[in-house]
């Protein structure tokens, strides 16, 4: 039950974010939209750390990796919201589903992992229901199709940098680094498009897009850390029929079946991916059980 609220936070989270960001279109300039986010983001990480009273989590030796992952989240968020602004949300969310077969292929390439067969077909699959969602030579491709298939390749890029910090790194350390190096970074490119939003309801989404885009990361990671990958991936692909029902009753927006089609085939995809053997999955429950006996003392 436990993993099921936390995935129906990180669900609702990702929405509203997507709602905020579709507000926010061509209303804010998106890197105003980011460089906001990143503030009320610091504010609320930087509180969590000295509420712990882990002042040292403030600290790293890893700046530089920090530095380039977060490049890249920042391509990928900048991408994630343009698309949203461009494409059909249940789209955007489809698309962004091929990001575990990045995160596959970067890993073998830069990380030294093994390409399995398990794998190879699991990409496979990812490919095969980007190739029925685009319908390449059927109809033309919309360039925002491209820029949120590119954004889902840096937000793999910034999965394969976290998980080379997550061996030195606490997760506050490193969603504080993701705040503060995006933040310079966004605030140099919207300086030229700046404009003080003068609506409550602009800031309203503003300030609902720099809280949930924290939320739905830390539902995730303790979703992650009650149950088997396979099942989080399961219970994240929900995210696709309920933001298409999003887009169908407040914005209009048509749901085709070969959106669901290709997303079923990343789904198989991404289920195949984390798959592991029953005798695999009974070790990782009892070093999970080790590890949640250790932290209750």
């Amino acid at each position: 039950m436990g993993v099921v609220l936390w995935m129906l936070g990180a669900l609702l989270s990702l929405s509203l974010m997507a709602v905020g960001a579709r507000e926010l279109s061509g209303e804010i300039n998106t890197f105003q939209t980011l460089f906001i986010r990143s503030v009320i983001g610091l504010l609320i990480i930087s509180a969590l750390i000295a509420r712990v009273g882990g002042r040292s989590l403030f600290a790293t030796s890893r700046p530089g990796m920090h530095i380039i992952r977060n490049l890249f989240h920042f391509g990928g968020q900048y991408g994630w919201f343009v698309g949203i602004g461009l494409l059909p949300l249940a789209e955007v969310f489809a698309l962004e589903f091929t990001v575990p077969f990045w995160v596959a292929l970067i890993a073998a390439l830069c990380l030294g992992e093994r390409l399995t067969i398990r794998k190879s077909l699991a990409i496979a699959l990812g490919v095969a229901g980007v190739l029925v969602i685009l319908r390449p030579g059927v109809e033309i491709l919309e360039p925002a199709s491209l820029i949120v298939l590119a954004a889902a390749l840096s937000f793999s890029c910034a999965y394969v940098g976290t998980k080379s910090l997550a061996h030195t790194e606490d997760p506050l350390t490193v969603l504080f680094y993701m705040c503060l190096v995006q933040m310079p970074v966004s605030l140099v490119l919207a300086l030229p498009h700046w404009q003080l939003p003068e609506e409550p309801r602009l800031w309203f989404w503003l300030v609902i897009v720099g809280v949930t885009a924290l939320s739905a990361h830390f539902c995730i990671t303790n979703a992650m850390k009650r149950a088997e990958a396979g099942i989080v991936v399961t219970l994240d692909f929900l995210r696709l029929p309920l933001i298409g029902l999003v887009g169908i009753v407040f914005y209009q927006e048509p749901f085709e079946m070969a959106l669901l089609a290709g997303a079923l085939l990343m789904l198989g995809g991404n289920l195949i991916n984390v798959y592991r053997p029953r005798y695999q999955r009974e070790l990782l429950a009892v070093v999970r059980d080790k590890e949640r006996d250790k932290d209750s003392h």
